[in-house]
């Protein structure tokens, strides 16, 4: 293996495999000082009837929809991980996709994060409430997935043209 081979490796894989075990990690660790910090159902004001910190344990999803299909959550999770890395390994190695690379990290460190949860608890933990509005419970794990889907629907959208979608399985 030639020098430059292995520096790419570094870059392409053990780079990105640490970024995603570090932003799990926190994610695991926020979830279990809450655990640890609260009952169940406690709530702690932050900003009073605005935002507070509420323990939860969603067996669903948002809202608590589909709540008690662990199977089917673990399911939906695994093929959203392999699909991600499938598409973060083969997105050509060039800066104008770095943006779309770092989202898709963040995207599955927040699937792995609330996977584990699921496997190891049965339920996710929550604990961000928004007081002010009807807004589901959520935890730093969601924040990853959210934000990244929405980042990587407005690169597509309004970043990329057409010509760099086409390139952009076009490794180099």
């Amino acid at each position: 293996m030639k020098q430059s081979d292995s520096k790419k490796n570094i870059r392409i894989f053990i780079i990105p495999i640490l970024i995603v075990a570090v932003l799990t990690a926190i994610d695991q660790l926020t979830k279990a000082i809450v655990a640890g910090s609260f009952t169940l159902y406690e709530s702690r004001d932050i900003v009073k009837n605005v935002f507070s910190f509420t323990y939860v344990q969603n067996k669903g999803t948002a809202w608590g929809m589909l709540s008690g299909k662990k199977v089917l959550f673990l399911i939906i999770t695994a093929i959203v991980l392999i699909l991600c890395f499938y598409v973060y390994y083969n997105i050509a190695d060039n800066n104008k996709f770095r943006l779309m690379r770092v989202c898709l990290l963040f995207l599955i460190a927040g699937a792995i994060g609330n996977m584990i949860d699921r496997i190891k608890l049965g339920y996710v933990i929550d604990f961000f409430s928004f007081d002010l509005i009807n807004f589901p419970v959520f935890n730093i794990a969601d924040i990853y997935i959210v934000c990244s889907m929405i980042l990587i629907f407005i690169l597509v959208l309004f970043k990329y043209k057409d010509e760099d979608i086409e390139t952009m399985f076009k490794r180099k």
